[in-house]
C-alpha cells in the first residue's frame, strides 16, 4: 500500500493546485469521484478501503473548504453514479434516498457520508470542477463546457488523477465578442 501521508499530500497539493489553476470562487462546487481500489493499485471496484476513503475524503475536505469550495463526491455505479453533497449544497436539486456504503456507493462516498454537515445524495449534480481519482468517470456531474485542468498532480497513491473546469458555452458565430474573465 502506498504511503497514507503521500496519499494526503498528493490529495491536498491536487486540490490546492485546482482551486489555483481553475481560479475557483468560494461558493463554488468540485466534483470528486475516487477509487481506493485504484490508490491502492488494484482495480476500480474491487478492493474498496475505509480508511484510504476517510483520510482522502478529509484531505479534500480541509483544502475545499477553506477556500468556501463545495465538494461533492460521486459514487460508483452500484448508486447509479449519485452525487453525495452536504445539505445545503442541494437546495436546487432532486434529493435520493440512498445510503453510501463500501460495497455500493464506495469507500469514498461512504466517508463523505460521515464526514459532511447534513449529507444528501443526489441523483444529477453540475460542479464547476471536477478531480477524477482512478478513471471513475465523473463527466456527467460537470456543467457544460468541461476543460481540461493539467496538474502537477498526476496520481494518488497508484491512482492516475484527471482534472477539469467548466466555462460558459460560446454562443454566437464568428462577429460574437466574448468575456475573457469567463475563459
Amino acid at each position: 500500500m502506498s504511503d497514507l501521508n503521500d496519499i494526503i499530500n498528493s490529495a491536498k497539493d491536487a486540490a490546492a493546485e485546482l482551486i489555483h489553476t481553475a481560479k475557483l470562487k468560494s461558493g463554488q462546487a468540485v466534483v470528486v469521484g475516487c477509487s481506493t481500489s485504484e490508490i491502492l493499485g488494484e482495480n476500480i471496484g474491487t478492493h474498496s478501503s475505509i480508511e484510504v476513503g476517510a483520510v482522502v475524503f478529509d484531505a479534500l475536505h480541509s483544502v475545499f473548504s477553506a477556500h468556501g469550495v463545495f465538494l461533492a463526491v460521486g459514487c460508483c455505479e452500484h448508486l447509479n453514479r449519485a452525487v453525495i453533497v452536504s445539505h445545503e449544497v442541494a437546495a436546487s436539486f432532486q434529493v435520493v434516498n440512498v445510503v453510501p456504503t463500501p460495497e455500493a456507493g464506495g469507500a469514498f462516498a461512504a466517508a463523505a457520508f460521515s464526514g459532511l454537515s447534513r449529507p444528501v445524495a443526489l441523483e444529477t449534480f453540475h460542479a464547476d470542477a471536477g478531480l477524477d481519482i482512478g478513471n471513475t468517470l465523473i463527466g456527467m456531474h460537470l456543467k457544460r463546457v468541461a476543460v481540461p485542468v493539467r496538474l502537477s498532480t498526476k496520481i494518488i497513491g497508484k491512482a492516475p488523477l484527471v482534472a477539469a473546469r467548466t466555462r460558459p458555452p460560446f454562443v454566437g458565430g464568428s462577429r460574437a465578442v466574448y468575456d475573457e474573465t469567463l475563459l
